[in-house]
């Protein structure tokens, strides 16, 4: 339901969990993981820019999932988002973040856990950047300590960001006190739980892909791409060059001599010129690459113009945000919805 600050200026005009990967939304992957798991009842807990969730997914009849929404009207925190739902799940229910993708069989394995020994349950798998999650220490499959992005991380395990519950969980939250900013988050509430010896740990060691700054969106891309192969429903000249895996999406048209690298993927009604090159590089859909542009590791938004021989020189760099630095970032540009580079 939150704003995705981080991910600005994208997500000005939509929410984070509709940011195109591939050529679908963030949450429509999570969706479809949830339908494979064979779960048929699903909540989303909505807030800013909710319409444009609503319009996208409807009811759910098209992913085979009975869809239900409920607004979270203030971002009061993870554990104040769960709450929201009270009146609308049963006894059992598992909950997931909607802007991670993961594999149906993280899922399963937390229903089959907490058809066993009931909830909560807790997800976690291996981390290269631990420290940047939930960190999460176990003794066994018990969970003894969740540490929210500690400085230093004591294991490379972290929160997967799926759980699992039964309605007790709703009078620890209410009875979580709130943090410095008001908030309550599902992290301070499964603390209540570990204290008592209560939550148990899924080990998960499938896809988990997260997405909270502007260079996930390329990085997280490519994944995809790499797990499912190239799509391309779009004109492609015969001079073009198409390195695989890309996504070429319907209406879009590659000019002759044009290169499009490994990893990139194209939006609907996208154009991009003639001798233009893309590497690792998003484009939302309606966007115009003009003639001889270079664009590396970049993400160009809805209806942007990049002007004739444009160049986004691309590489690693310091980026920081919100005051922390992050190192040998590789982020070229973010050009958002509607903006327009000139030529040269």
């Amino acid at each position: 339901a939150g704003g995705g600050r981080r991910l600005e200026p994208l997500t000005n005009r939509r929410p984070k969990p509709m940011l195109s990967i591939a050529g679908q939304p963030l949450l429509e992957y999570v969706l479809e993981a949830i339908a494979d798991a064979g779960i048929d009842e699903v909540v989303f807990v909505v807030g800013y820019a909710r319409d444009r969730i609503r319009t996208h997914f409807g009811d759910g009849d098209d992913w085979g999932v009975d869809l239900e929404y409920v607004v979270q009207e203030k971002q009061l925190g993870t554990a104040h988002a769960i709450a929201r739902a009270e009146d609308a799940v049963d006894d059992r229910f598992v909950v997931l973040n909607g802007d991670r993708i993961i594999e149906s069989s993280a899922i399963t394995s937390v229903c089959d856990r907490l058809e066993r020994d009931g909830g909560p349950v807790l997800t976690v798998t291996r981390s290269a950047d631990p420290g940047a999650y939930g960190v999460v220490e176990l003794d066994g499959d018990r969970v003894v300590d969740v540490t929210e992005k500690p400085r230093e991380a004591t294991s490379e395990l972290v929160n997967a960001g799926v759980y699992g519950f039964e309605r007790s969980v709703f009078d620890a939250i209410e009875a979580t006190p709130a943090d410095d900013a008001g908030e309550r988050q599902v992290t301070d509430t499964l603390m209540a739980f570990v204290e008592n010896g209560g939550v148990t740990a899924v080990r998960y060691g499938g896809l988990w892909e997260d997405v909270s700054h502007l260079w996930d969106v390329t990085r997280v891309t490519g994944h995809v791409l790499d797990r499912d192969g190239s799509t391309s429903d779009g004109t492609v000249a015969a001079s073009a060059h198409l390195f695989d895996p890309v996504y070429v999406d319907a209406g879009t048209s590659v000019a002759a001599n044009a290169t499009v690298k490994r990893g990139c993927s194209l939006g609907e009604n996208v154009t991009v010129g003639a001798n233009a090159v893309l590497s690792n590089t998003v484009v939302l859909s309606d966007a115009v690459i003009a003639d001889g542009a270079v664009v590396r590791d970049a993400v160009i938004a809805e209806n942007a113009h990049v002007g004739a021989n444009a160049t986004v020189v691309g590489g690693e760099g310091d980026v920081v945000v919100d005051g922390d630095v992050y190192e040998a970032v590789r982020l070229g540009a973010v050009v958002g919805d509607n903006a327009s580079i000139g030529g040269g």
